[in-house]
């Protein structure tokens, strides 16, 4: 049965404290509060910098048996090699912790950068490199470089599952058939990325799951959601989950404090929906 995962990109934001966060929640304890009342989120601070396996396992720890995290993977990958000469790189990002999720890994996410147009034998290169599941992750892993030390290490399967991959681009050259057509015979999800007009929408399913990012719908970053708005994507996300289609759909918004607000929203909607 096709599941809906709804959430933030990141949770720890000090904007949020005293609004979202009640006053004088623990720092320590804000994912665990965000669990309670979401069904995923997407870890933001992967993207910045290679994590600790001991971090992946405590935000293992605080969240429900049947929660969902995703992972941005690492901008040094997608933003300063832009793609080229990663396989070391790629076994770094996994050796560094993701594994220690288990089977509360969800998607993982490829940003690239608006600058960066379609070069097809890189991205296929790229593509081709991807784990599809926690034993390649391992696997790859397994040839990390020295960069990471001991305490810093996990390349060890703790689950035999697949692993999904999304990619979001941000330069018009992906949003044309050649670029879909190369995603979709990878089994990549293209993202569907709302980012108040900014860069290329993309509704092209080339995978059998949906990954949304809403970046804010009319001020990138910093505006909320209208209850028209979040009607129509409740209603999206309903056809897609009817078609047998998982669907992740992350707020990141965050600039203001909105998203964490709008993903509770549209959760409601969805389970209102549902009866629930």
């Amino acid at each position: 049965m096709s599941r809906a995962f709804v959430g933030v990109s990141g949770w720890r934001y000090p904007r949020w404290r005293g609004d979202f966060y009640p006053k004088g929640l623990r720092q320590r304890d804000e994912l665990a509060y965000a669990a309670e009342r979401m069904s995923s989120v997407e870890v933001n601070g992967s993207f910045y910098s290679l994590q600790r396996p001991s971090s992946y396992a405590a935000w293992r720890d605080a969240t429900p048996d049947d929660f969902v995290l995703a992972v941005k993977g690492g901008r040094f990958i997608t933003h300063l090699k832009q793609l080229k000469d990663v396989e070391t790189p790629l076994a770094n990002f996994f050796a560094s912790g993701v594994l220690a999720l288990g089977a509360k890994l969800g998607p993982v996410l490829w940003q690239l950068p608006a600058r960066m147009p379609l070069s097809p034998d890189r991205l296929e290169r790229f593509l081709e490199l991807l784990p599809r599941s926690h034993d390649e992750a391992a696997r790859l892993a397994a040839r990390h470089d020295d960069k990471l030390a001991e305490d810093r290490v996990l390349t060890e399967a703790l689950v035999d599952r697949p692993i999904r991959h999304a990619l979001e681009p941000r330069h018009e050259s992906f949003d044309s058939p050649e670029a879909r057509a190369l995603v979709a015979e990878h089994d990549i999800c293209t993202v569907v990325a709302d980012s108040a007009g900014r860069w290329p929408q993309m509704h092209d399913a080339t995978s059998d799951f949906r990954y949304v990012r809403l970046h804010g719908e009319t001020e990138l970053y910093a505006s909320g959601y209208t209850d028209a708005s979040l009607d129509r994507w409740a209603g999206q996300v309903r056809r897609w989950l009817a078609d047998g289609h998982d669907t992740h759909v992350y707020f990141d918004n965050d600039a203001k404090g909105h998203a964490p607000h709008d993903a509770v929203a549209l959760l409601d909607r969805l389970r209102d929906a549902d009866g629930g």
